[in-house]
């Protein structure tokens, strides 16, 4: 049976779309057969991201609805072997996700995926505690920001007393913690917190330190997941994040400054 992932935050805009798309592409690279679905019905962003808009036809809602097949409105990636996209509706609201249509739909993703993730909306209303109900692992997505930390700090709270495995008294859901957006040099200046502040704060395991990149918004905009951008750090560091979730030793990079060398500090060029 296939294991079901929320990418989940507090706060809006740290990142869980463009981590959703790249954990997806990661898993599907290495061989294991995935979903990415979009919960944010309404203010759907993950057919953009994985560059399929044009080939939507049924959405996540269809299906719940009993208005299409499940296999009507997966989109089959063209670039990646293994890998499916689950778009969602733009025209309906978030009340159209019932409990007992989501639960049908992840049930049969099951049988067929080695790994469902769901592409959470930020905050706490309606399709966020949707996506994280029937979750097995979480991973939080945060920035090194006080506000973003402490929202994420309260959807822990939510993992732990609202999803379906609380309800049931089973085991709980797997926590892992994603920092985005991280710049060493400015956490040098004390002007972010540092990994260890965070971790601090939060108490869950480090998954991935994603640095602040423009290569994340250059890939959004063209509607390629940023992990297949093998040359920038942030594809780089998508990569390792996910090697480090299947179970492999892999160190952390892109947490200190760059040194430049004079000729670029003459020049104020980044290195």
């Amino acid at each position: 049976m296939g294991q079901i992932i929320v990418m989940t935050s507090g706060k809006g805009g740290v990142g869980k779309t463009t981590s959703s798309a790249a954990f997806a592409t990661g898993f599907a690279l290495r061989g294991h057969k995935t979903v990415v679905i979009d919960f944010d019905v309404g203010l759907r962003n993950l057919d953009l991201v994985m560059g399929c808009e044009r080939r939507v036809v049924f959405d996540f809602i269809n299906v719940i609805n009993g208005e299409a097949k499940l296999g009507q409105a997966l989109v089959k990636d063209k670039r990646v072997d293994n890998l499916y996209i689950l778009p969602t509706s733009q025209t309906r609201d978030k009340d159209a996700l019932t409990k007992e249509g989501v639960e049908a739909v992840m049930e049969e993703l099951r049988k067929e995926f080695e790994f469902i993730i769901c592409d959470s909306p930020a905050g706490i209303e309606r399709g966020a505690l949707m996506a994280l109900y029937f979750a097995d692992q979480a991973i939080i997505v945060t920035n090194p920001e006080v506000s973003s930390v402490r929202d994420s700090d309260r959807i822990l709270g939510m993992l732990a007393a609202r999803s379906r495995r609380a309800e049931l008294g089973q085991a709980p859901v797997t926590e892992h913690l994603l920092l985005t957006r991280y710049d060493p040099s400015r956490v040098e200046r004390g002007e972010m917190l540092n990994v260890d502040d965070v971790l601090e704060i939060l108490a869950i395991p480090l998954l991935g330190v994603i640095p602040e990149s423009q290569a994340v918004l250059r890939a959004s905009n063209v509607g390629l997941p940023v992990i297949l951008d093998e040359t920038s750090n942030a594809g780089m560091a998508y990569a390792d994040a996910v090697a480090r979730f299947l179970g492999e030793q892999v160190e952390h990079r892109f947490v200190k400054p760059v040194k430049r060398g004079l000729f670029s500090r003459l020049l104020g060029r980044p290195a």
